[in-house]
């Protein structure tokens, strides 16, 4: 069920953020998406949106991508999340991407299997924790 769930929500994305002159949906098996786990990095790379998987097991650095709307979708683990706020040493890692070493301020949550957390461009947002490893389908829909 859970599985059918996650193809559910990339399925609906990629419809919702696909280009008009696309010639057809595009279709992941279950089977491959487990195994893309192992093996983080882009299911699909369409221009306009991005379908990746991704794997935690420590926190990461502080993040605000400028053009890009981030939808995680967890999958398995859990971990403490936190959004807004100011990123602390903000140094600017690739063309509208900024990375730092925390947010001061912010709202810090707990994100847990079946969570879906949306997070706009412009907005920082950092795993401040995680509780032992996490595994997330992140969509990111450039803003053009």
């Amino acid at each position: 069920m859970r599985l059918f769930q996650i193809g559910l929500v990339v399925i609906v994305l990629s419809v919702l953020t696909a280009p008009a002159e696309a010639q057809s949906a595009i279709y992941i098996e279950s089977q491959k998406l487990t195994e893309a786990f192992a093996k983080p990095g882009n299911l699909v790379n369409e221009g306009g949106y991005r379908v990746q998987t991704s794997r935690r097991v420590k926190p990461g650095s502080a993040e605000v991508h400028e053009k890009e709307t981030d939808i995680f979708y967890i999958v398995d683990g859990a971990a403490t999340f936190v959004t807004g706020g100011s990123v602390i040493q903000p140094k600017s890692s690739s063309a509208n991407q900024i990375l730092g070493t925390g947010i001061n301020g912010g709202e810090s949550r707990r994100i847990s299997k079946g969570d879906v957390v949306v997070i706009p461009a412009g907005i920082p947002h950092w795993f401040k924790d995680v509780d032992g490893s996490i595994n997330y389908l992140v969509v990111k829909v450039v803003k053009q």
